[in-house]
């Protein structure tokens, strides 16, 4: 079982070696990204399953034991996550391959797309499994890395600016983290996490604050938190289609997942955490209101996605079991709706030729389809009854009543902000599926994402590999309860951290 942790992280990386060594062979890099996409989702089916019944799951790299060595660990939170996440990247990387954006449709196929692809895979599962926090550091320049690449492809302009201001941004916080690293180690002399969650409450509480608030900026930054998020709504709507949504599903959500895991173990804390509902309150409402300002459907779609970080954030802020389970919860359905969003963006960019919402309409006529694909999860993340979003709001809501009156305030917030998110994405249902159709416009850019305006020339496996999407939404949604119950578990072991020190340390306190 303990070898199982590692190959989440190995499989993908040895799949990006063989396609580099199969670059010639468009055919092989497929299969190759396919096949082991599969073989991650079927693996953190296990992890799941075994976690939840025998508690966290430990690997030891290289037979030392922690807290010297490196540890893989899989407990409730981190394998559902990975699951989640194994199931989106595999959908893209489908809806990629038959969108030719690895080729751009031409016959000359690129040797980085799929390399990339599976090392940013890597790197994502290695941020969730990971038991250090150095080895969470080379978990996200593998991700950064990977993701350099794949939102830099083109030479436009505007996507040359896009990238510049991503990789900039991700630089300044791999520095501050890697600064903040230092810090802990030469306070602490330790790097692992279920070390530092007993060292840490040793140190002064001036030098704990400094180094929480210092790990808040960082994962702040990653996840796209009110006021550090003005790089994301630049970065996102730039880059090709399938790799927007590969970012929008994950990207911010490790982010979010880093900050939930180091805030919960490291820094204890017996009452919500005034700053924290201060910043989620800042991160729905702006995330909204400027989705409300937008006419490209992308940039709409990113700001929604900064919106709703700030539900989550809500969730960790109340700083209870029950609302670290809602934010659990909501970070689960989020990875899947957000991705399949921007696919469906992307459906929708191919039978118009634009992003511009006020140049589009009447594909409810002309794509019914389409509208089905667009309006399921777009219901889900407003949370109406009885979506995967509705189920996880209720529970973030229930935490926030319970846990005080600041928070039952903040809950209200929440519900304003889902209505904000419904009538921007009513808005679009208006603007792109009623009225008259409208002749597609001619593609300015035709090797960037092979938009060719017309229903015969989108390949089917895109449409399924969005529908497979909303299937795994829908799924979350039918099995709300089973799933509420794992993460109501895991909420209890990230608060408790026993169970996880016990597990990698082999001692309890």
């Amino acid at each position: 079982m303990t070898a199982l942790i590692a190959l989440p992280v190995l499989l993908p990386i040895l799949g990006a070696a063989i396609t580099v060594i199969g670059s010639r062979s468009p055919t092989l890099q497929r299969v190759v990204g396919v096949v082991v996409l599969l073989a991650v989702s079927a693996i953190a089916v296990v992890l799941l399953v075994e976690s939840d019944a025998r508690g966290p799951l430990v690997a030891e790299l290289g037979g030392w034991a922690a807290p010297v060595g490196i540890s893989l660990v899989a407990d409730r939170l981190s394998a559902l996550l990975l699951l989640v996440s194994a199931l989106v990247t595999l959908a893209v990387l489908v809806y990629a391959i038959d969108q030719r954006i690895a080729d751009y449709g031409r016959g000359t196929v690129s040797t980085t797309f799929h390399p990339m692809y599976l090392m940013l895979s890597a790197g994502v599962s290695l941020a969730y499994l990971t038991g250090d926090l150095f080895t969470l550091f080379v978990a996200f320049e593998i991700m950064l890395t990977a993701s350099y690449v794949l939102i830099t492809r083109r030479t436009s302009a505007a996507k040359i600016r896009a990238g510049m201001t991503y990789v900039t941004v991700s630089l300044l916080s791999s520095l501050l983290f890697l600064t903040a690293i230092g810090l802990v180690y030469a306070a602490t002399g330790t790097v692992n996490l279920a070390d530092l969650a007993g060292r840490i409450e040793l140190l002064p509480p001036g030098l704990v604050t400094v180094l929480g608030l210092m790990l808040l900026v960082v994962f702040g930054i990653k996840a796209a938190m009110v006021p550090l998020h003005f790089w994301l709504p630049d970065s996102y709507p730039n880059a090709p289609g399938p790799v927007a949504a590969l970012f929008a599903g994950l990207l911010t959500k490790v982010g979010f997942y880093a900050m939930l895991r180091t805030q919960t173990l490291l820094f204890h804390r017996e009452e919500p955490w005034t700053l924290l509902l201060v910043l989620s309150v800042a991160t729905m409402l702006v995330g909204a209101l400027g989705a409300l300002a937008q006419n490209d459907v992308n940039r709409l779609l990113s700001f929604l996605l900064v919106s709703h970080i700030g539900f989550m954030l809500f969730g960790l802020a109340v700083f209870d079991a029950a609302g670290v389970s809602g934010a659990a919860l909501y970070a689960a359905h989020h990875i899947t709706v957000l991705a399949t969003l921007f696919l469906v963006s992307g459906l929708i960019t191919r039978r118009t030729g634009t992003v511009a919402l006020d140049r589009m309409g009447g594909l409810a006529r002309t794509a019914p389809g389409l509208a089905v694909l667009f309006a399921i999860p777009a219901l889900t993340l407003a949370g109406v009854p009885p979506t995967a979003g509705f189920v996880a709001k209720l529970a973030l809501l229930q935490a926030g009543v319970a846990a005080g009156p600041w928070t039952t305030a903040v809950a209200g917030v929440v519900i304003i902000a889902s209505l904000l998110t419904l009538y921007a994405l009513a808005r679009v249902w208006v603007r792109v599926f009623w009225g008259e159709p409208k002749p597609a416009l001619p593609d300015d850019d035709p090797d960037d994402e092979v938009v060719v305006g017309t229903a015969e020339r989108t390949p089917v496996p895109m449409y399924a590999a969005t529908a497979g999407l909303v299937a795994v939404s829908l799924a979350i949604a039918v099995f709300a309860g089973p799933l509420s119950a794992v993460t109501g578990r895991a909420g209890v072991d990230l608060l408790d951290r026993e169970p996880y020190r016990t597990a990698v340390l082999g001692v309890g306190p």
